[in-house]
């Protein structure tokens, strides 16, 4: 791996810039960090500590500059049920354990798969995670009541709703007043402002928990170190570290792009998990690169490395030394941002380009989507978007296959094969040949086509098999080095034209 270029002095850095990014990153993640772990069912300051350690182990050993990571919901939302069912002494051995699988990835330099997905799956994952996002601030309107979970009533609701509105309508106009200061920032502020100058009865982040302002200690989870334990926590930590990766990888494609530079995605991956292997030791609820971060950080004229470990310095300082400001935060500035987080998350122009797009997309991003919400389970839905879309693929290329028929003056009937061979076409490959109607000797080529795989195989040792069975012989013409490889490996026989080359 290359040196860590914290300060790359081949290239001119504006310091100033770097540094007030840098703080207001910070600002806007201490809210999210917050929201997202409440919503988890967590203390406040496992949220926290994750947007420290992810922000400044991923800044230091990180593949983009630039990019900024944080105790993301795309990452909690896949463990609420191991945390519901389990505890979060479970929740920190699976974020190890996701740091583990995260690392391998970027050794075995797997990164570059994130290619693979296609744009419904990404609509159908980013809206589905929008409506989750959404639907879970729906719960802060709810409080204990002798042990049960009951909606908020009269003035309690009312001053609920009206503080989350203004909180939303802040968030929405600030920006067209000032970009230098963010919008969830101000937002906060002034609903915390308020709710202080009129003593508006709401709750706050202290009715959830308090916060401990400390260093993040040290802490191996107290678990069981066995099979069974491993069974429960594996695949939580293997759709963590699926969901992590994928939302970095992305983010990192997208910097590259803004930026028109080329970001390492495999160095990526080891970052992520060297985080991640931090939080589940640090108790951090782990996490993975923040896209609307990332951007508030490129916006405020970050380049390099050092906003974003100016950040994570700034959120470990407010742990230190501002818990009791942090305590007192309204809930409902938090679920006014969170919900604008959604709102803005949400892929509003997919209902416009519905009518444009194939209906075989249409549906891959409802169903991404849909399993989102109904199962929590981001990886399963983006792989089961991936799945179907090339499912999609092949059968399209299955209907692409095609035989063009000529017989020359010697009387040798030629096939001209166009489009790939593999499963997908294999059984409409075999009905394209006239067995009892063609001549003894029958050509097929494949300058135009390609061999792809073991039901390619099959596929044309049935046609050989039915042309011997009559007494016709049967020729391989222009078959790809891969293709021969593939049946040289098979050690299935097959006639190659001319006869002079057949071993």
């Amino acid at each position: 791996m290359r040196g860590i270029p914290l300060f790359d002095f081949k290239q001119k850095v504006n310091y100033k810039n770097e540094i007030l990014a840098g703080l207001t990153v910070a600002m806007t993640m201490i809210p999210e960090s917050l929201s997202f772990a409440i919503f988890a069912g967590l203390a406040p300051l496992t949220g926290l500590y994750a947007a420290f350690i992810m922000g400044l182990v991923t800044a230091v050993l990180g593949g983009r500059p630039g990019m900024v990571s944080g105790g993301a919901g795309a990452t909690v939302v896949v463990m609420v049920a191991l945390i519901a069912s389990h505890g979060v002494e479970y929740l920190f051995a699976a974020v190890l354990l996701a740091g583990i699988i995260q690392i391998l990835v970027g050794v075995f330099k797997l990164g570059k798969f994130v290619r693979l997905i296609p744009e419904p799956v990404m609509y159908g994952f980013l809206n589905g995670l929008a409506v989750i996002i959404f639907m879970a601030q729906v719960d802060q309107f709810k409080v204990l009541n002798n042990g049960e979970m009951v909606w908020l009533q009269g003035e309690q609701l009312w001053s609920m709703l009206g503080l989350v509105a203004l909180t939303i309508l802040v968030v929405f106009i600030a920006p067209k007043i000032t970009k230098a200061v963010p919008a969830s920032l101000i937002a906060i502020v002034v609903v915390f402002a308020l709710v202080m100058a009129f003593g508006i009865p709401t709750k706050s982040v202290r009715d959830i928990a308090q916060i401990d302002g400390s260093l993040p200690p040290f802490h191996i989870p107290q678990i069981p170190f066995n099979l069974e334990t491993l069974y429960i926590i594996f695949p939580y930590a293997l759709v963590m570290a699926s969901v992590g990766l994928i939302e970095s990888l992305l983010t990192l494609t997208i910097v590259d792009e803004i930026t028109d530079t080329r970001g390492d995605s495999n160095r990526e991956c080891v970052a992520q998990g060297a985080a991640n292997m931090a939080n589940g030791l640090f108790t951090g609820m782990g996490g993975c690169a923040m896209i609307a971060q990332t951007f508030v950080n490129l916006n405020a004229g970050s380049r390099a490395r050092l906003s974003a470990i100016i950040g994570s310095l700034t959120i470990l300082f407010i742990i230190l030394f501002g818990s009791s400001v942090i305590e007192r935060i309204p809930m409902a500035a938090l679920v006014g941002v969170m919900m604008m987080v959604a709102i803005t998350t949400f892929k509003w122009g997919t209902f416009g380009i519905l009518n444009k797009m194939p209906k075989s997309d249409v549906f891959v991003c409802v169903l991404v989507a849909v399993i989102t919400v109904l199962l929590h389970n981001l990886a399963l839905a983006v792989l089961a978007g991936v799945v179907i879309s090339a499912l999609v693929f092949a059968w399209d290329n299955a209907k692409m296959i095609r035989a063009r028929k000529t017989t020359d003056v010697n009387g040798v009937k030629h096939y001209h094969i166009h489009g790939p061979l593999f499963f997908g076409s294999a059984s409409a490959f075999v009905e394209k040949f006239d067995y009892n109607d063609d001549p003894d000797r029958v050509i097929i080529h494949f300058a135009e086509s390609r061999i792809v795989d073991m039901s390619a195989l099959e596929a044309l040792k049935k046609v050989q098999d039915r042309y011997d069975k009559i007494n016709k012989t049967v020729y391989l013409e222009s078959v790809n080095d891969d293709g021969r490889r593939l049946i040289e490996k098979s050690e299935i026989k097959f006639r190659f034209y001319p006869p002079v080359n057949n071993a």
